[in-house]
């Protein structure tokens, strides 16, 4: 019997908007990109503690380029991929067969948790892998953005729309990485804690950073009266500066190929 095709949760088309949105966004001066300077920091700490020198690595999303160049400074060769390519970036679709490989690093920074065939995505990284090389996949988990989350709910009152992503946890991820055969797997999750003076605002850094909603189904638009009541429920959870603290999660899977 044929493997049944994954549920389509994530609309493509939405999400190419998104990535496009993004780059455009992040020409702007002071554009946040706190989250993929956060995970590339943290790909470096990781081949540092697993005493990794790659000769060669693909890099996809790094729509800031200092991931990349932070490799190439250490002489590696660096393929920069992405599924809105930027200049001097190849493009990429991570639900099929990688068209370049085999490398001794693939590190996927913020995309991976908007991709309807996420296991299969997993085997593709694997498989443009050289024997011995090292993966590392960093995305949004689960438990990110609560306050936005209770946000959603006040605005929807009895009848909740489905406005944000489902996300992938610790117990999950490890589970995957089983299943798609990543040799040595691990998998955490830490949090990140950024402060918001407005609902605006964070809504504004998300789409910004590429974590807008891309879901298949769109919710209902938000009536005046509704943003309203979103943006009120938002500040119950400020603080006495009038500030509130939101939480990402970022899920961090690894692996080798034997």
């Amino acid at each position: 019997m044929a493997n049944r095709p994954p549920p389509k949760i994530f609309s493509p088309s939405r999400r190419r908007h998104a990535r496009m949105r993004l780059r455009r966004l992040q020409a702007l001066p002071d554009a946040p990109r706190y989250i993929l300077d956060d995970m590339a920091e943290d790909v470096l700490e990781r081949l540092a503690f697993v005493r990794h020198a790659p000769a060669s690595a693909l890099v996809i999303g790094d729509w800031t380029g200092e991931l990349a160049a932070a490799l190439a400074a250490r002489g590696c060769a660096v393929t920069a991929a992405d599924s809105v390519p930027g200049p001097g970036e190849a493009a990429l679709d991570e639900e099929r067969p990688f068209p370049f490989g085999p490398f001794d690093l693939v590190a996927s920074l913020c995309t991976l948790d908007t991709v309807n065939d996420l296991p299969g995505a997993l085997v593709h990284i694997r498989n443009a892998l050289a024997p011995g090389g090292f993966a590392i996949a960093s995305f949004i988990g689960a438990g990110s953005l609560p306050q936005l989350r209770k946000a959603m709910l006040t605005a929807d009152g009895d009848r909740p729309a489905a406005r944000m992503h489902p996300l992938v946890d610790v117990r999950a991820g490890g589970q995957l990485l089983q299943r798609v055969g990543w040799a040595d797997p691990v998998v955490d999750s830490r949090s990140l804690t950024v402060r918001f003076g407005s609902l605006d605002r964070l809504v504004g850094d998300l789409r910004a950073q590429g974590l807008g909603s891309v879901l298949a189904s769109s919710a209902p638009v938000l009536s005046r009266d509704m943003r309203e009541r979103a943006r009120a429920a938002f500040l119950e959870a400020a603080d006495s500066d009038g500030r509130v603290s939101e939480r990402f999660e970022i899920l961090t899977l690894s692996g080798w190929k034997n």
